[in-house]
């Protein structure tokens, strides 16, 4: 079943989100200092990419520093990205069949505004 929504998924919102992700991510790579931004920005578009029978969870090691890169994070790209989400959210939750894709883009949310210190996991 993950495999059917993936696809449903990567038509009408996944790919889209993914040029957002590789967006931030070249923008971020380009300025030397920000390259650790990218590369996490690459690792969420990949899973905005191709999301269901994947999940997201919060690394124990992470400490004082992912929250900083966090607060970085936010203020140049995760704002606009998180928008995005859900706007593409919104615009699926209009159908019947589009309402689990939309639930799953809002909680694709919170990773987009915060992906340092998160690390993305099979379900199995």
């Amino acid at each position: 079943m993950s495999t059917v929504l993936n696809i449903i998924w990567l038509v009408l919102s996944g790919f889209w989100l993914f040029l957002g992700y590789l967006a931030a991510g070249v923008i971020m790579c380009i300025l030397i200092v920000t390259i650790p931004w990218g590369i996490a920005s690459f690792r969420i578009g990949l899973y905005a990419l191709w999301p269901f029978g994947r999940t997201v969870v919060a690394k124990p090691t992470s400490g004082a520093w992912s929250f900083i890169g966090n607060v970085i994070w936010f203020l140049l790209a995760g704002i606009w990205l998180a928008i995005a989400h859900l706007v593409s959210g919104v615009l699926l939750c209009v159908t019947i069949i589009g309402i689990p894709l939309g639930i799953a883009d809002f909680k694709l949310i919170p990773v987009s505004l915060a992906p340092l210190g998160k690390e993305i996991v099979d379900i199995r």
